[in-house]
């Protein structure tokens, strides 16, 4: 498995590039669809589908471009279908920027498996964060989006977002993982599953209760 980490974007958000041989899924191409698309023609890939794990604008700001240039279809949870149309669901409105996208190509739900290759990822629904919040989880590696980072976790106190929601996909989702899950989140560095069980202090807290 091919995979890079790209950090783009005014908020810093992780972009990811994953391939097996030439055949990639671009995770959350929210901004720099320039310097994405180099590496992507650099390297001779093929852009089977673009994956958003919500569409908050950090994670979507470059949807259009990459799919226009690469026609690849664009995957995305049907509860944050609405987000794509709409500059306040989106964030681009509160960013000085109004920003309005294309319809999604597909809508992913719950146990769906995407391929990529000979690789395989499940999709597994976290809302939460948004209400159409998902996570990829195949090959080792969890991609998690902003329901879970590195002693941290994502924020339900936006338009969509959902507490009671956000605890249960980390509790009854998330932590039902390995403890060796390599965790590569929408911000921030990586972590693992195990280290997450000891030492995020948000985990630690909803275990007490």
């Amino acid at each position: 498995m091919f995979l890079k980490r790209l950090v783009v974007g005014e908020m810093q958000a992780n972009c990811y590039i994953v391939a097996d041989g030439k055949k990639v899924m671009v995770i959350d191409p929210g901004g720099e669809g320039e310097r994405i698309l180099k590496i992507i023609r650099q390297n001779l890939l093929k852009v089977l589908f673009i994956v958003n794990t919500h569409a908050h604008i950090d994670h979507i700001g470059a949807n259009d471009l990459i799919r226009k240039e690469t026609g690849a279809p664009l995957f995305i949870h049907s509860n944050d279908v609405p987000f794509l149309k709409s500059a306040e669901l989106n964030f681009s409105k509160s960013m000085g920027n109004k920003m309005f996208f294309s319809p999604a190509d597909k809508t992913i739900k719950e146990g769906e498996k995407i391929k990529v290759g000979r690789l395989e990822f499940k999709v597994i629904h976290t809302p939460g964060h948004t209400p159409g919040s998902i996570c990829l989880y195949g090959e080792g590696v969890l991609f998690s989006g902003d329901t879970l980072f590195a002693n941290f976790i994502g924020r339900a106190d936006f338009t969509g977002g959902n507490f009671e929601a956000l605890k249960n996909s980390l509790l009854e989702k998330l932590l039902k993982l390995p403890d060796e899950v390599i965790v590569y989140p929408g911000h921030g560095p990586k972590t693992t599953i195990g280290k997450e069980r000891k030492t995020n202090p948000f985990i630690n807290e909803f275990l007490k209760k």
